[in-house]
């Protein structure tokens, strides 16, 4: 495929979910050009091909945050929109387990943030009643959480790319984007298939989500710091002992959720992650190490502050990355019967997680207008989940930004 000379209304950069439901709502909404340009061969390649499959509930997230208003949303657009399209799926719950009474006050935070935020049908357990769910687990009491699902969503994906095809949207696979400039009133994206010329874009690249900003004019303060997460997989004699999804109770000190136990669509459990940070955006390996990007981050002031802070939690995911055994041990918390013969190294997954100078973390989705142009800079879980929420308001935003034709009928 050529894109020589090929102009358009809008180019949605990065194939991965938020991208494919951006150029989905974009294609619902408006009667624009647009094709979708993804760097590498094929879709979901990177944070969505690497994801767990949880579709989550919304219950972490701050009341009144767009994590917690785009989830709530996200989700239920996610369970019809998987019903419509034939897309497995499941809606089985999770439970969360206090391992210690130490917990309990944060266990009781969570059910009363998921109130806030419309939950419906938490259910606080009793240890007798966490075990009638997932015999196995052990802990002094649970939260039930019915409306957390698991799908593929890489599936979810193809769907999503499906149906931008049939709204007369383009897809454009290895056309990873070098550079941007300005002609002729017009954007001009130098790309891996030759040229491409726009009259506006939308930056969904993810992991390189900084590194475009930058080539298109933009200066965001935050960068990019990838996180490795990775997974072991409970051995087929052993997948019994998970029924659905076993989750802690989080540390409100750290950014992470901790491990956990998830059932997948494809079928088998996953046990994981950790969260080890990455010296390569693009690094599944334990050894992958990228010189530029190692570069950028030992460069950046944000980077040695969130070191200072987080160094000792940083020690203990490194080990546990390290060590089977001691990531078991923590396994072992929610599920005392695992041993280390009954899992095996699995998959792992890189998150783009954006990083201010001052050194703390963005928690919250980050979408930010640039000329011509609007920058999905931030968008850490439960973005697969909230995709089709987040791609509603990203094309609504370029539509009225770019006064882009709307659809008044169609497919």
């Amino acid at each position: 495929m050529s894109l020589s000379s090929t102009r358009y209304d809008i180019a949605i950069i990065g194939g991965g979910i938020v991208g494919l439901a951006t150029a989905m709502a974009l294609a619902e909404r408006t009667r624009a050009s647009l094709i979708v340009l993804e760097a590498e061969s094929r879709l979901a390649a990177h944070q969505t091909g690497h994801n767990s499959g949880v579709i989550h509930s919304g219950l972490y997230y701050k009341p009144g945050s767009l994590k917690a208003r785009d989830c709530a949303e996200g989700r239920e657009a996610l369970y019809r929109f998987c019903a419509e399209h034939g897309v497995p799926h499941e809606r089985c719950g999770k439970v969360i387990v206090a391992t210690h009474p130490a917990e309990l006050p944060r266990l009781e935070e969570l059910e009363r943030r998921g109130r806030a935020n419309g939950l419906a049908g938490l259910r606080r357990l009793r240890p007798e009643e966490i075990a009638e769910r997932e015999p196995h687990a052990r802990g002094v009491a649970g939260l039930f959480v019915p409306e957390t699902g698991i799908v593929d969503f890489t599936a979810v994906c193809e769907a999503y790319a499906r149906r931008v095809r049939e709204l007369g949207g383009e897809i454009a696979v290895g056309a990873r984007v070098a550079g941007c400039r300005k002609a002729d009133g017009e954007l001009v994206l130098a790309t891996g298939l030759g040229e491409v010329r726009c009259r506006a874009l939308v930056n969904c690249a993810g992991l390189h989500s900084d590194r475009v900003a930058r080539r298109c004019g933009a200066a965001p303060e935050a960068r990019i710091v990838p996180f490795r997460g990775e997974y072991y997989a409970l051995t087929p004699p052993r997948e019994h002992l998970v029924r659905h999804l076993i989750y802690p109770v989080p540390d409100p000190r750290f950014p992470f959720l901790g491990v956990h136990f998830t059932r997948l669509m494809r079928g088998g459990v996953e046990a994981g992650p950790n969260a080890v940070l990455a010296w390569a955006r693009e690094g599944y390996g334990r050894a992958s190490c990228s010189p530029r990007d190692a570069a950028e981050m030992l460069a950046f002031g944000g980077f040695w502050r969130l070191g200072l802070r987080y160094w000792r939690m940083g020690l203990g995911e490194a080990w546990r990355s390290l060590s089977t055994a001691a990531f078991v041990a923590a396994l072992q918390r929610l599920v005392p019967e695992i041993r280390p013969a009954d899992v095996r190294r699995s998959d792992a997954g890189v998150r783009a997680q954006a990083l201010g100078p001052d050194g703390k973390l963005l928690d919250d989705f980050c979408i930010a207008d640039g000329e011509r142009a609007i920058h999905v800079l931030n968008a850490p879980s439960p973005a697969a989940t909230a995709s089709i929420a987040i791609g509603r308001t990203i094309a609504a935003r370029a539509a009225e930004r770019f006064a882009l034709p709307a659809r008044t009928a169609g497919p």
